[in-house]
């Protein structure tokens, strides 16, 4: 059972929430160019919850050597059950695959562009950090700001903040985000986008039935009865939103074709 202190942030954050779920940019990918633009931004969303997930992971379990218990045994398995899915995860023939290596199979198969996101990670396993391999990668303004507002959070290195910031930032919210654009899509282009609607599919299962249920329970058991770590929880969470919108602003921006003069 959710407790009251989780129904009080979710009710804070509904506006912010709201903002998200019905963004006219869900509607605005009139054609596979559209999508196309999308998922070339989408892509650095994927890519840096990873560090949101490892940078909790890290904090709650031991991953160092040699081996000690580290924190809670129920916050540990908290995480480790939420990485094991989206760390390796299953493809739409059953193979092990991270939903970032997902992502990248679905971009490929519907014609968008890989290149910028896989030159930020040539840069980053060349020793770069995330401002440089954002540069390298020449991503859009708008992916470099919400690039840096996970990474602010991640570097803060507060977990309850971290947790709130996954939490709400992402797996509470993803579900209807992602429940509206697959919708779309399969009336748009039926058959077309096979493993971009499974990634949605996937992701709308895992993070409605496990995930959010899994990291609000992290958050509850992080802030516990600490009244200011659960009005920070609420800050992060509600920056975190703010980020989410202003990326899909620069996309929907993206998607305007200026008229001809």
């Amino acid at each position: 059972m959710i407790s009251d202190r989780i129904l009080t942030l979710q009710h804070t954050l509904a506006p912010a929430r709201q903002q998200l779920v019905a963004h006219s940019v869900y509607q605005s990918l009139h054609s596979l160019d559209d999508l196309r633009v999308f998922m070339q931004h989408h892509v650095f969303a994927v890519w840096d919850f990873m560090s949101l997930l490892k940078a909790l992971q890290r904090e709650l379990t031991c991953v160092t050597l040699p081996w000690v218990p580290k924190g809670s045994p129920r916050t540990r398995r908290l995480i480790n059950e939420i990485v094991l899915e989206e760390e390796t995860d299953v493809d739409p023939e059953g193979r092990a695959t991270s939903h970032f290596e997902l992502y990248l199979r679905a971009m490929q198969e519907c014609g968008a562009d890989t290149q910028p996101v896989q030159r930020l990670l040539e840069a980053l396993a060349g020793g770069a950090d995330v401002e440089a391999a954002l540069a390298a990668a020449e991503a859009p303004a708008a992916v470099r700001a919400f690039v840096r507002q996970t990474f602010e959070v991640v570097h803060a290195g507060q977990p309850h903040a971290v947790a709130a910031a996954f939490t709400f930032g992402r797996e509470d919210v993803i579900p209807d985000m992602f429940r509206h654009l697959v919708h779309d899509l399969r009336q748009r282009f039926p058959g077309q986008l096979d493993t971009f609607t499974y990634y949605l599919d996937r992701h709308i299962e895992l993070d409605e039935e496990a995930h959010a249920p899994l990291a609000q329970q992290m958050v509850r058991e992080l802030c516990g009865e600490d009244e200011q770590q659960w009005q920070q929880a609420a800050e992060v969470a509600a920056r975190c939103m703010r980020a989410r919108v202003q990326l899909w602003d620069g996309i929907r921006e993206a998607l305007v074709v200026p008229a001809e003069a």
